[in-house]
């Protein structure tokens, strides 16, 4: 993995006025779509094979355009993915009531100051965690691959011309473009007449068991669900059914008993599974997310030992001797950064709790928690970025980390600071936990997005001083999406628990745990044996997928999908699992087609569209609610219709999502040839 491909290469064109404008566009688009399916189902997708697909339809005529252009138009635009997880901590500030919205400046610029240190703290990590390593990063080695299709397009062109079938490029990237494009717009045409009731959105049902419990079950007809479940793969979905199990089969109907309810089935079951079951899914998380770091520990601090090893040396020889591919941003302009980032999440600290019942330990507080943010971010940046290596961007469970380090952050506080603060001051605790626990997750997933990126720089032969410049221009890029998008969000759903939750509310699934563990912790009112009970079934999922993987078996249950199981609502996991074996089926059949490889790499395309299109189709509806000041602005039928909008819909999304697949199956056989 140390070799570097084409390491003497000298490309025409890397960072480009063109590529920057077009990496910023596609980031704009591609934030926006999961800003509202990460509110909505706690999951987002990664962007990188889709946008490096688009720029190359878009550069591929360009005479003068290189794969390394395109490197860096698809390493902006990744930033889409994992920056916009801010989002599971950020909302947990509306949540808890401190704030009614979210202030534009304030959230600028915990958003960007937060995705700044990330990018610096990524840099020293890259000789450690991608150069020095054996990590595969599934993600940065598969992208050179597709960046290879747009790179070889005239020369696929004249060999088709010459009769040549074994070079397809130019098909190739027009099939993964019109993938993207087409599951984009099926996707957000289906939401769109969901929108108007014609079609229903979900098929549930609850019933009760016995005399005073219940549950149920609710699938979401969402085509963005579906395409996460084909992403994930099918032991994370059916890991993800066995969670979902848990709490529906057992936990819902238990607890529901215990807390003798009154109210209809749904009513009983709702109750049970936000106030009781959801910390099972937090205890399960929480030990995944433990179990991981301790088998991070060493890896970790050996590879940065490595790191400090190998900077010593190159102090001492000759650093203008070291090929391209080897440059570093100087580590001095890494640290003032660095430092620099920090004087004004003091000053935003500061501003926090200025005028409120902490104001007499502010100074504590402020200086604390600029270490904190200096001190966690760096370390959890390093732990995230090492599982991103091992599994990939997308299925690094950053969440669960994060929920380990909004845990930390009050524990500090309520030990240190509390006991010297008026009871009244508890809201305001809460609030400063939750505000370092953002600039934090905004740095580590950032960190993990660039280190997974610099593989890919690493094997196209590009520059990794001018590489930390992509994912600073979409941190710039963030101050025109998520600040203007969480208000309208915000404004037209509401989130979970929180004062302005409307019927609709966004579940925003982890900022609703979070901000709840955060309050317990301060208010000395979570009921602990309930994450007790989770972390012992995250237990028993961790031994069972230790021996699985001893055994050498394809089958695992990753304990974090079976935490997330529990811990997500039933409308947002079923689909999942049912995407999850469509996609399996879909892949299988792929394996008979021409080129299996191209065309299952079609439908991850097309799923990646179809999360796209419904996820900006939700955002353009919350701007018409919003704007509009009605619910349902484009409902065309009323509620006697929804018996039968259920039966059309369901039959509608199947045949949908059947012709779908047989047409990415048709355009892959039609690639190949």
């Amino acid at each position: 993995m140390n070799s570097t491909p084409n390491g003497g290469l000298m490309p025409q064109t890397e960072l480009s006025w063109r590529g920057i404008v077009i990496g910023v566009l596609i980031t704009l688009i591609f934030t926006a779509a999961n800003v509202y399916f990460g509110l909505k189902a706690g999951l987002t997708f990664a962007t990188s094979i889709p946008a490096a697909v688009i720029s190359m339809a878009v550069l591929r005529k360009m005479s003068d355009a290189t794969i390394q252009e395109n490197n860096i138009v698809q390493t902006i635009a990744s930033a889409a993915g994992t920056l916009s997880a801010i989002i599971f901590v950020l909302p947990g500030l509306v949540i808890v009531g401190w704030w009614a919205s979210f202030p534009y400046w304030e959230t600028m610029l915990i958003c960007s100051l937060g995705g700044i240190l990330g990018v610096m703290y990524s840099i020293p990590l890259r000789r450690a965690l991608v150069t020095g390593s054996e990590l595969p990063y599934p993600e940065g080695l598969s992208l050179p691959a597709v960046l290879q299709v747009g790179s070889r397009a005239r020369e696929a062109a004249a060999a088709a011309a010459n009769g040549d079938p074994e070079v397809s490029g130019v098909e190739a990237g027009k099939a993964g473009f019109l993938a993207v494009l087409w599951g984009a717009i099926v996707s957000a045409g289906f939401a769109v007449v969901e929108a108007t009731h014609i079609f229903g959105d979900n098929v549930s049902a609850y019933f009760r068991v016995g005399e005073r419990s219940a549950t149920g079950f609710d699938f979401s007809l969402s085509l963005a669900l579906l395409a996460v479940g084909h992403l994930v793969g099918l032991w994370v979905g059916i890991s993800m059914l066995i969670g979902t199990g848990i709490a529906w089969v057992w936990a819902v109907p238990h607890y529901s008993a215990l807390m003798d309810l009154s109210g209809t089935a749904q009513q009983i079951a709702g109750a049970a599974f936000g106030e009781k079951v959801r910390f099972l899914g937090a205890g399960t998380i929480g030990a995944a997310a433990v179990w991981t770091l301790l088998k991070l520990v060493k890896p970790v601090a050996t590879g940065l030992a490595g790191a400090m090893r190998s900077s010593r040396l190159r102090k001492a020889g000759q650093g203008g001797d070291l090929p391209r591919t080897e440059m570093d941003m100087p580590i001095g302009i890494v640290a003032m950064v660095t430092l620099v980032c920090m004087l004004p999440i003091a000053w935003l600290l500061g501003a926090f709790g200025a005028g409120t019942a902490v104001a007499d330990k502010l100074w504590v507080l402020v200086i604390g928690g600029v270490v904190f943010i200096a001190l966690i971010s760096f370390f959890v940046a390093s732990v995230v970025g090492y599982m991103a290596g091992l599994v990939g961007s997308s299925n690094s469970p950053i969440s669960g980390v994060g929920i380990l380090v909004v845990v930390i952050a009050p524990v500090l506080l309520a030990i240190g600071v509390q006991p010297y603060l008026p009871a009244e001051a508890g809201t305001a605790l809460v609030a400063l936990a939750l505000f370092p626990s953002s600039v934090v997750s905004a740095g580590c997933t950032i960190a993990t997005d660039h280190l997974q990126a610099l593989k890919t720089c690493h094997f196209v032969a590009a520059n990794p001083s001018h590489h930390p410049l992509a994912p600073l221009l979409a941190v710039i890029a963030r101050p025109f999406t998520l600040p203007f998008l969480l208000p309208i969000l915000s404004e037209a759903y509401g989130f979970t628990g929180a004062p302005n939750a409307t019927e609709h509310a966004l579940a925003a699934p982890q900022a609703v745990l979070i901000s709840a563990l955060s309050e317990g912790i301060l208010k000395h009112n979570i009921d602990w044996s309930l994450i007790w009970t989770g972390v012992g079934i995250g237990a028993v999922v961790i031994i069972i997928d230790e021996i699985l993987g001893k055994l050498g078996t394809k089958v695992r249950f990753p304990p974090l999908a079976v935490g997330l199981g529990v811990y997500l609502p039933s409308e947002v996991t079923l689909m999942i699992v049912v995407g999850a074996i469509v996609g399996w089926y879909f892949n299988r059949r792929a394996e008979r087609a021409p080129r299996p490889a191209d065309t299952k790499q079609l439908g991850v395309l097309m799923s990646s569209g179809l999360i796209v299109g419904e996820s900006i189709l939700g955002v353009i509806i919350a701007a018409i609610v919003v704007f509009s000041g009605h619910e349902a602005p484009l409902a065309l039928v009323g509620p006697g219709f929804a018996d039968a909008s259920i039966w059309i819909g369901g039959i509608a999304f199947v045949l949908v999502v059947y012709g779908l697949y047989s047409w990415i199956s048709r355009l892959g056989r039609k690639g190949a040839g």
